[in-house]
This record gives C-alpha cells, sequence and structure tokens, in this order.
C-alpha cells in the first residue's frame, strides 16, 4: 500500500509542470498546447503543437509509464481489464438484443446484425464506460453532490449502464452508415449489412439504432447528459461530412486529419466518459478528467486503425487492409510520409483511382518514418489518457483503484493491438 502511494504521487509531481502548459479544452473542442512550451524547433507540426512537444516531454511520459507498470509488477499481475466487467457486459449484451426488436421482421433482423452472439465484438467501449463508472466510485463534496443519486446506489449503476447501451447503439448506426458511405464487403469477419441485406435496409437499420439510443436517452433525465451524447451524433455527421468534402489542401492537413478523426472516432468514447461523472455527480474538474481520458484514448485507437490498414492483414482486422487508401482516404502515416517525400503529394492529388499510384504510395511510405511516427503520436495520446486517470482524486477504495488500473492497462491494449 505504501509503495502504491508513494509511486502514485511521484507519478502526479512529475509531471505538474507539463500539465500547466496544456490550455483547458472545452467540451466538443481539441486541445493545444500552449505557446510558451520550450519545443525544439522542427517543421513537424501535428495537431497545432510540434512533434517534439516539450523538452523531455517523452523522456516524463515514458518514465510515468516505467513507474505505472512497475508498481503494477510489485502489486499485483496483470490483470485483463474486461474480466473486471464481464458479467455486466454480458447482462448488457442481452439488454442490447432486446432493445434493437423491431415490429418488422427484416427491420428486426438488420438491427441487430451485429448483436448476434459470435460477431459482438469485445465491447470495446461499453468496458470502459463501466470501469470509468467504478474508477470515478469516490465520495463527492456535498456541494457538488446535492440533489444528485448516491454514488454506491444501485440505481446510479443502472444509469451508468444505460449511458454504455445507448453508446454502443450509437457506434454500431454509424458502422452501419459507414459500411453503406464506403462500400464495404466485410465488417468484423462477416460480410458487412449493407452486402447482405442492401443499402437501403443498412442505412435504416442504422437509423432504428439511433432512434432507440435517443429514447434510451432521454429516459436519464439529464439534461446535461442529453446534450453530451446529441452533439456527439452531430459530430459523427460532421467527421464524416468532412472526409467526404475535403479539398486538396485539407486532405493534406494533420491538423484537419485529426479534428475529423476526433468527430468520427473519439468524441463518442470522450463525451460518454464525461457523462458517466456527470451522472455521478462529480465536479467539473473530475468530469473533464473522464472526458480527455476517452478522447485521448479514442484517437490512440483511430491512429493505431490507421497503421493496421498498411500493415495488417483482412483476416486479422475484419476487413480490407489498405481500405482508406484505396478509398481515396488519407491517414496519418501518409500524411507524415508526405512530410519527409512532398513529391508524394501529387500522388496523393490525383486520388489512387490508379492502382499504380496506390503502389508508389506505398513505396514512399515504405522508405518514410510514417508507420513509427504515427504509432509514435498514438502513444503519445495514450499516455496523456493514462495521466488522466493518475490525475484522479486519490482513493483508497480497491475496486476503484483496481479499474483505474485496468484503464491504464486499456491504453497500452489499444498501442499493441493487431485487430
Amino acid at each position: 500500500m505504501l509503495v502504491s502511494r508513494f509511486m502514485s504521487r511521484f507519478s502526479r509531481n512529475s509531471l505538474k509542470h507539463c500539465r500547466r502548459s496544456l490550455v483547458c479544452c472545452q467540451q466538443g473542442q481539441l486541445p493545444f498546447l500552449s505557446d510558451s512550451c520550450n519545443s525544439i524547433p522542427s517543421t513537424d507540426r501535428v495537431w497545432g503543437y510540434r512533434e517534439t512537444v516539450c523538452s523531455g516531454l517523452r523522456g516524463i511520459h515514458g518514465i510515468r509509464y516505467q513507474v505505472h507498470h512497475e508498481r503494477n509488477s510489485i502489486i499485483e499481475e496483470q490483470m485483463d481489464p474486461f474480466s473486471l466487467v464481464a458479467d455486466e457486459l454480458s447482462i448488457l449484451a442481452n439488454r442490447l438484443r432486446e432493445m434493437v426488436v423491431a415490429e418488422v421482421p427484416k427491420l428486426a433482423s438488420a438491427a441487430e446484425y451485429f448483436f448476434k452472439m459470435g460477431v459482438e465484438g469485445k465491447r470495446f467501449r461499453p468496458a470502459v464506460l463501466l470501469l470509468m463508472a467504478t474508477a470515478l466510485n469516490m465520495a463527492i463534496p456535498r456541494s457538488a453532490s446535492d440533489g444528485v443519486i448516491d454514488t454506491l446506489s444501485d440505481e446510479l449503476r443502472k444509469r451508468q449502464q444505460c449511458v454504455a447501451e445507448i453508446t454502443e447503439m450509437i457506434h454500431v448506426a454509424s458502422l452501419l452508415h459507414d459500411d453503406v458511405l464506403d462500400d464495404a464487403e466485410t465488417r468484423r469477419g462477416i460480410g458487412s449489412l449493407n452486402v447482405v441485406m442492401g443499402n437501403k435496409l443498412s442505412v435504416l437499420a442504422g437509423d432504428f439504432l439511433l432512434s432507440r439510443a435517443c429514447v434510451a436517452l432521454a429516459s436519464l433525465k439529464n439534461t446535461e447528459v442529453v446534450t453530451l451524447l446529441a452533439t456527439v451524433v452531430e459530430h459523427l455527421v460532421t467527421g464524416e461530412t468532412m472526409q467526404m468534402t475535403t479539398t486538396s489542401e485539407q486532405r493534406c492537413s494533420m491538423k484537419y486529419y485529426l479534428q475529423k478523426t476526433y468527430y468520427k472516432t473519439a468524441s463518442l468514447i470522450s463525451n460518454s466518459c464525461k457523462a458517466i461523472a456527470l451522472l455521478a455527480g462529480q465536479t467539473t474538474e473530475v468530469s473533464m478528467l473522464a472526458y480527455d481520458y476517452g478522447r485521448n484514448l479514442g484517437l490512440a485507437y483511430q491512429l493505431v486503425d490507421d497503421v493496421l490498414d498498411f500493415t495488417g492483414t483482412s483476416a486479422s482486422l475484419g476487413k480490407g487492409s489498405l481500405s482508406d487508401i484505396r478509398h481515396g482516404i488519407v491517414t496519418a502515416p501518409i500524411l507524415f510520409a508526405i512530410e519527409e517525400f512532398p513529391q508524394l503529394r501529387a500522388v496523393v492529388d490525383r486520388g489512387f483511382e490508379n492502382p499504380a499510384d496506390v503502389d508508389l504510395a506505398l513505396d514512399y511510405l515504405g522508405k518514410s518514418r510514417g508507420i513509427q511516427r504515427t504509432r509514435e503520436l498514438a502513444t503519445e495520446h495514450a499516455n496523456r489518457a493514462a495521466e488522466a486517470i493518475d490525475s484522479l482524486p486519490e482513493s483508497d477504495d480497491e475496486d476503484v483503484k483496481r479499474s483505474r488500473r485496468a484503464l491504464v492497462d486499456l491504453t497500452q491494449i489499444v498501442l499493441t493491438r493487431t485487430k
């Protein structure tokens, strides 16, 4: 116990001076590092800050992770984060199958397509939210908790489980719509719904899931949470539109790419994490830490996805590899490669309709550090997600500490995943 507390305090204190350089972000906005940060001169800018963000910043993140994992190895063996919420995930999966039942059999069959046993995935997002709910299960100042359900109550947990269900329905709805827009043929290792049942029914199934999510959201009777998750749907549409309507300049802009990625991927998990905190009556500071965790985890997840699209295989990914570039979608590895080989810009501008241009782009990518730099950026966001958890108010509750360790471990699972 003493070792755990010492390591936790060492971790927090070693990062305080870098935290001061971060500009607080508002809901729906992306964070930028303060200009006062001492950065090494470079032309490589990512999301408004240089690749080498602060002198020694990565070293500090590396120390923090080393300390964290040494602490874990001292106290207990590495755990499977999903095992901590396995029972709840099983109940949630059954509830989701019940919630998508429709009067029209064909619509019901389409709506439950990715909720069936065997193709439901690992329920990554619900697992994160349930772990977050336990991680925030701590004493709340009276002024912040007035009129809020007791943190330890079963009723609160049910409401937080409802947020996890809503988030998964919104996520699956977005997958159904994305597959239609992308003419996808597979998803999660099986034929995509648009291939199996057609585009029209796939779109309607996605709409149906969103409507069911809205009904569940309204049942929470929390205006702030409703606003948060309604904004997520707006972000999903905005991000997809950004991807479809990019100019030549925007397609080659890392800042534009990461803004789009936030809308399409990170907004859902970040705002859902914040919703979990709000339902528990947590302070604004704690709620923003939950938001920061979800935002950075989501960005890290997508950046790794970008890498896997080039390095994975169709069998491991459950979808066709090189699918993004073949659809003319430019992701982080190519953007980094352009910085090293400006002549790749002309290839990108042609849109990859010619298979020879795809091969040429891959040649440039292979000669560049695009894959490596994308992994480095993903690691940076994963470290920031872990930092958000380490910054939560201390708790002596073993379940709380275990869930927080699991959330930090998830950041590493995201970085090392192969599908």
